[in-house]
């Protein structure tokens, strides 16, 4: 699977090239799911924001590119369907649109769905995260973001080997400084990123590239990189 790890969504003529280059035709061309299931677990979201996201202004950054065809995937709904029912809709899809809300709670999903244990069986599908949507690529998210912990720990999928701190700097979040990210990155340990919302990150075949016209951070890293 080829990851398009975003904070904001496609929010510039760079994400945007780069999701292209991925998908390897035009988005006019794709069929696309969109995955809302990480919002239903985070505090700040709602039916309501489910509901906009889908139907609102702007779409979130992830719907109003032009796609082809969108559907939604709910994964809490996979368990009680058959997989003969499901699992063509995802083969069919040229790219999975998987929003934010709580990383671990997506991650949960994931793999009670049955969805985790697929990707790797999808190398041509892009997976295009927003916040928790890229978050739970990671191995850890940091206790900082983790609203839905019952095991009490902040493990995401691990399929990429670094975490990421999304929204760097975002006006008016106190929580999303960069003071914040370094110190977020020290408890983390391992490699990681803070990106805000003009930035990316892209994963095709293990090779790691930043794709920004804003701001972002590279930690725990001898080759490190500030932006």
């Amino acid at each position: 699977m080829r990851l398009l790890l975003t904070s904001g969504g496609v929010t510039n003529t760079s994400i945007r090239g780069m999701l292209v280059e991925m998908l390897g035709k035009p988005i006019e061309a794709c069929k696309a799911l969109f995955i809302p299931t990480a919002q239903w677990a985070h505090p700040m979201c709602s039916p309501q924001t489910v509901w906009m996201t889908l139907a609102g202004p702007g779409r979130q950054g992830l719907l109003e590119l032009g796609w082809k065809s969108v559907g939604v995937l709910e994964l809490t709904a996979l368990p009680s369907i058959a997989e003969s029912r499901w699992l063509p809709w995802v083969l069919e899809a040229d790219v999975l649109l998987v929003d934010g809300g709580e990383a671990t709670y997506l991650a949960h999903w994931m793999r009670q769905s049955g969805l985790a244990d697929l990707l790797p069986s999808l190398p041509d599908t892009v997976w295009v995260g927003m916040s928790a949507g890229s978050m739970v690529m990671t191995p850890r998210i940091g206790a900082q973001f983790s609203d839905w912990n019952p095991s009490g720990g902040d493990e995401a999928l691990g399929v990429v080997e670094f975490s990421i701190f999304p929204h760097l700097d975002y006006p008016g979040w106190s929580a999303n400084t960069s003071e914040s990210a370094r110190q977020w990155a020290r408890d983390i340990g391992g490699p990681a990123y803070a990106i805000d919302d003009q930035t990316a990150i892209s994963v095709v075949d293990g090779s790691v590239e930043i794709i920004s016209e804003g701001r972002w951070q590279q930690f725990n890293s001898e080759s490190g990189q500030k932006r």
